[in-house]
């Protein structure tokens, strides 16, 4: 390989509805990106929005697992239309869509190990697969088997102790447990069980890829402190599964060098290393650059939050994941489903379409709002699971309505912001004099929202354009494993530019929504008590 100073790092992303790729040089600059959408790109495997499903079957959603290899073989082939000098690259990382399961027939290893330059990826893999199309994330038909898992172990919480999350229908461990009890033949014949992140690291090692730490935490079965699997999870699974899984690994190892078939059918260097594949929502917390004590928070349709954690309470609603970029940390994410669409709700019922009016009644309204307080949910809420409006007036008594816009637009913003923060807390996250809000999403360009933000945590909002943070995430991880020896994670983004300040808590925030976020615990208290 050439001068450090011209190598180049390629990130792939294996989203649902498509596959995206990135080319970074050595400072981190975007030098080439393409994508492959799967259901126009790759008609022939008829999915829609990336997925299989019937409406016999309307809980599972699959993916043909061929579709994915092909669209390997397709971006390849358009970065190198694109002019991208692959003899030049120095490793390669990736994240995948989280929780799908990809089953590999016996006898692939040896076909991987030996594939053809001469022929295409999809060609030579057509019967590698013992179980296809795969079970993904979208597929909500394993409650059995989540009510098993956590039966074996003592319960939700006891599960969610273990691997960070209680059972959830998407997760892999749960899936696996249904195929093995459904397609005992087809789980006989698996001679190994990738996460698709690990799968399509496999396409590049010409080996089976180990499944990585932050990744193998979204599966119900891997315990986040020690990081090895927990054979009781595993045995109540299905059998001889530690020998299908293999020994996970940290997220930041160089898993090897890649295979001869693209050093001769691409001209990568055969120096070029492969680093562990990790999920998409690990790979998103690298790609927006969070460092500890750090809030990443995504205003969208729903409203996810990403916490960096150095060490995590039990909580069963959410989940805590291996942090992909510092072995002994930990991420958290939370994700409420009454965002966007719920602040869009009361803006329409307040001021029409206007969203520069609705800043305006919110910035001409005091912080606190006269002691009024309410929580929307349009849909039933995962943290906590409420559904309706709940208004309350200075005195803490329940009303049915505001008499003033400026009220109402105020309580659907302090609303949800004090919540996204207890529930951050209940996590263990802890606001410290360096922490910063990332905000990304459609909502992080109201700069008046966003103040309201800064002030409830207490602690500055910054903006991140990064809208492919978790294709951008596995171009920087590809670099970081190299120099993970002498470097850590932060030290090799020096060269990027900092996310935009956007603004800063005012003096007398924490006095106002300290005792806030306590009266919220207390009226969610009250409102689950007669929920019952």
């Amino acid at each position: 390989m050439g001068e450090t100073q011209n190598q180049t790092f390629l990130g792939l992303d294996f989203s649902t509805q498509q596959l995206k790729a990135v080319v970074v040089d050595n400072n981190l600059n975007v030098l080439h990106e393409t994508s492959v959408q799967f259901d126009n790109d790759l008609p022939e495997f008829r999915t829609y929005g990336g997925v299989l499903q019937t409406k016999e079957e309307p809980h599972v959603t699959t993916v043909p697992t061929l579709m994915w290899v092909k669209a390997l073989d397709m971006i390849l082939d358009r970065l190198r239309v694109c002019g991208v000098d692959f003899s030049r690259v120095a490793s390669i990382s990736g994240s995948a869509q989280q929780h799908g399961t990809v089953y590999w027939s016996k006898g692939t290893r040896a076909c991987l190990k030996k594939l053809d330059p001469e022929k295409f990826l999809h060609e030579q893999l057509v019967s590698a697969f013992s179980v296809s199309p795969a079970p993904v994330w979208m597929d909500s038909s394993t409650s059995a088997e989540c009510k098993h898992l956590e039966e074996v172990v003592g319960g939700p919480e006891k599960l969610a102790e273990i691997t960070g999350s209680k059972a959830y229908e998407r997760f892999s461990g749960p899936q696996i447990a249904k195929i093995a009890k459904k397609k005992p033949e087809a789980f006989e014949c698996t001679e190994r069980i990738s996460l698709v992140s690990s799968f399509a690291a496999s396409l590049f090692l010409g080996d089976y890829a180990p499944i990585d730490w932050s990744d193998g935490s979204g599966m119900n079965l891997l315990n986040i402190r020690n990081k090895d699997w927990c054979d009781e999870l595993l045995q109540a699974c299905a059998p001889n599964l530690r020998e299908k899984l293999d020994k996970p690994v940290p997220s930041d190892t160089d898993i090897g060098p890649i295979s001869s078939y693209f050093v001769e059918r691409f001209g990568f260097d055969e120096n070029c290393r492969i680093v562990a594949f990790t999920g998409d929502n690990p790979s998103s917390l690298a790609g927006m650059r969070l460092n500890e004590g750090d809030v990443a928070c995504s205003l969208g349709t729903s409203d996810t939050l990403f916490l960096w954690l150095n060490e995590p309470n039990t909580v069963t609603e959410g989940h805590v994941f291996c942090n992909p970029v510092q072995d002994d940390a930990y991420m958290a994410l939370l994700c409420f489903k009454n965002g966007s669409l719920t602040r869009k709700r009361i803006r329409d019922s307040t001021v029409g379409h206007d969203w520069q009016l609705f800043e305006e009644l919110l910035d001409n309204t005091p912080r606190g709002n006269f002691g009024n307080f309410a929580l929307y949910y349009d849909a039933q809420e995962i943290l906590p699971r409420l559904a309706g409006d709940h208004r309350y007036n200075k005195a803490g008594e329940r009303i049915a309505r505001y008499s003033s816009k400026e009220v109402e637009v105020r309580a659907v913003i302090e609303g949800q912001f004090v919540a996204r923060r207890a529930h951050a807390e209940d996590f263990g996250f802890v606001i410290g004099p360096k922490t910063r809000i990332i905000a990304t999403g459609g909502t992080s360009v109201n700069k008046t929202i966003l103040q309201v933000l800064a002030d409830v945590f207490n602690s500055p909002v910054y903006v991140s354009d990064n809208v492919n943070s978790a294709m951008m995430g596995a171009a920087y991880r590809a670099k970081h494993a190299l120099f993970r020896e002498k470097l850590k994670f932060d030290d090799i983004l020096q060269s990027l530019p900092e996310p935009k300040l956007v603004c800063r808590p005012y003096d007398d925030a924490e006095r106002i929504y300290g005792p806030m976020v306590q009266r919220y615990r207390q009226l969610i208290e009250q409102l689950m008590l007669t929920e019952k």
